[in-house]
């Protein structure tokens, strides 16, 4: 149950609904819409276990489940509906190994924000773009609005004013809070000395801030002159690429991917970000036929750092935005047409002794919470066998 969501709109509704949901149940949906959207949830059945709460409830998050504001926790009672302040949602449900009822049915949609500053938190830098309507419309003109550096200008034109703010320059500071890496920088609106209307400076604080498997995008004003509140989600940018030798020289490019059963494979993970701190190293990856299904039938490579496959091992590095390794093509794929492969990323901070990416082979699947790190699943493929080696398998 749960999972991550992405369509426009639909329909969340408790295991076995409208039958009765099993017992110990955790599930958690992420709702993301499309950027500078809100998502809107009302539910449209509740029959669960009822009084405080405490065993079986349903929980709404504004955001990403660890890190978000509780919108509410309920188990009866009226139909509510919520509205994120942001492109995404948390629902969590949860029972408990007691008595068990029909559970819950709701459905949610997109909305347009409706506000006139926009942000972005693409790979290598922040994408702001504010309004010139608006400006005007509060009394400003688009020549006052600059960063704190006044070197990074904006791109102006007939309708916005674009600021493309990079995250290791333009006086964009860093900040490590629990488990966010917070990008920051400062646009100052000031009004001019012409205009009548007397009105305060503003400051326009945009940040990015790098959470539990996706960036959040924040601009809020200061002093409250303007009301302004942009809370926008998206994903780490991140790739896995085949190379045919261990010098990592030369990328395969075909898909798909043709080998020879026992062939030595190469793989370099690449994490597209400006922020020169950031380090990443390979956590799972598990081979499977369905690109899909990771868990029906499945092969792990290694596990939690934990190498399971005798010839998976690691290459040394030459950017720690980089996490190169290799294994052999294996017994699994003679019997498949098409494998592909699933690795789980860790993107910690550098030189942070205490995080996953520097402990190795765990025994603990889960996230420690002692340190920033994120995880990023990539799937790549498909890797097929040569005709020879397929046939020769098949009637050997």
């Amino acid at each position: 149950c749960g999972g991550s969501v992405s369509d426009s709109s639909g329909m969340l509704q408790s295991p076995n609904y409208p039958g009765s949901y099993p017992n110990n149940a955790d599930c958690v949906w992420e709702i993301q819409v499309e950027n500078n959207f809100r998502v809107t949830l009302t539910f449209r059945d509740i029959a669960m276990q009822s009084g405080t709460c405490q065993y079986d409830y349903i929980e709404v998050y504004d955001g990403p489940l660890h890190s978000s504001p509780l919108l509410g926790r309920f188990c009866s009672g009226s139909f509510p509906t919520y509205v994120s302040t942001s492109n995404m949602m948390s629902v969590r449900f949860h029972s408990d190994s007691r008595y068990s009822f029909r559970g819950f049915q709701a459905h949610y949609s997109s909305i347009p924000a409706g506000h006139n500053t926009t942000i972005q938190c693409l790979p290598d830098y922040m994408h702001v773009v504010v309004s010139r309507h608006y400006l005007q419309s509060q009394g400003y003109s688009a020549e006052g609005v600059t960063l704190s550096d006044s070197r990074c200008r904006p791109t102006v034109t007939s309708q916005e004013v674009v600021f493309n703010i990079p995250y290791n320059g333009c006086g964009t500071t860093q900040e490590e809070n629990n488990d966010t890496i917070n990008y920051s920088n400062t646009i100052r609106v000031a009004s001019s000395g012409y205009i009548i209307k007397r009105k305060k400076n503003i400051n326009l604080h945009v940040s990015c801030k790098m959470l539990r498997k996706s960036w959040q995008q924040v601009v809020y004003a200061a002093e409250d002159t303007v009301e302004v509140n942009e809370f926008q989600f998206g994903r780490y940018d991140m790739n896995i690429t085949f190379y045919n030798s261990p010098a990592f020289q030369q990328q395969v490019r075909s898909s798909p991917y043709y080998i020879d059963l026992n062939q030595n494979l190469y793989l370099q993970a690449c994490l597209h970000s400006s922020d020169p701190s950031l380090k990443v190293v390979v956590d799972t990856c598990v081979a499977s036929p369905d690109p899909h299904d990771f868990n029906t039938l499945a092969y792990y490579l290694v596990q939690n750092r934990c190498p399971r496959d005798p010839s998976y091992a690691t290459f040394r590095s030459p950017s720690s935005h980089f996490a190169r390794f290799k294994f052999n093509a294996f017994e699994f794929m003679s019997r498949h047409p098409s494998v592909y492969l699933k690795c789980q990323m860790l993107v910690c901070r550098l030189r942070d002794y205490s995080s996953r990416c520097y402990r190795g082979c765990s025994s603990r699947p889960k996230r420690d919470t002692s340190s920033a790190e994120e995880e990023v699943d990539v799937v790549v493929g498909p890797i097929q066998l040569h005709e020879g080696d397929a046939s020769s398998e098949s009637t050997g």
